[in-house]
């Protein structure tokens, strides 16, 4: 699954990715908030089991996005909402879908000056820690491989060792 991710030391708050969603919707569908001087997305998630969609009586919402002809703007979704990323806005619905319905790249993404917002891919992220984890986990528990290195014995080690070999 693919999600858009914001870099907030990136960031400067220009607002360009508001205006290129505005500009393509009608209403921004991203919301860039500033909190101590970082800059942070309100989007939406897609969550897997989107209460916008378990809430909406017409059945219009679903985690990617929705659906404007069946939408009754009763505002719902909205209210359901765990990160405050869906709005009621021109009589619908709206919430990021990640321009999907384009076929593009999001116009937020291409509107950042900075590369401060991006499209990642959350399996291959998820693929990369087991692997690191599983990387680790195969060298607990093993016992250290002999390695074929000469033994370098000062003198005084070599005496200890024959002294003490003498005395059995």
């Amino acid at each position: 699954m693919q999600k858009i991710m914001v870099q907030s030391e990136l960031c400067d708050g220009c607002l360009d990715c508001e205006q290129a969603c505005c500009g393509l919707y009608g209403a921004s569908r991203i919301a860039i908030r500033e909190v101590d001087g970082s800059y942070y997305p309100i989007i939406c998630q897609q969550c897997e089991d989107a209460p916008c969609a378990l809430i909406c009586p017409t059945e219009a919402m679903f985690s990617t996005g929705v659906d404007e002809e069946k939408c009754i703007a009763c505002g719902l979704c909205m209210l359901v909402c765990p990160f405050g990323a869906v709005k009621v806005e021109n009589k619908i619905a709206q919430k990021c879908d990640r321009c999907e319905a384009r076929g593009e790249d999001p116009a937020c993404i291409k509107a950042c000056s900075k590369r401060a917002i991006s499209l990642v891919d959350t399996d291959e992220i998820k693929a990369k820690k087991q692997d690191q984890f599983l990387s680790k986990m195969a060298g607990i528990g093993k016992k250290p491989k002999k390695n074929n290195f000469i033994n370098i014995l000062t003198s005084t080690t070599r005496a200890n060792k024959s002294y003490k070999g003498n005395k059995d």
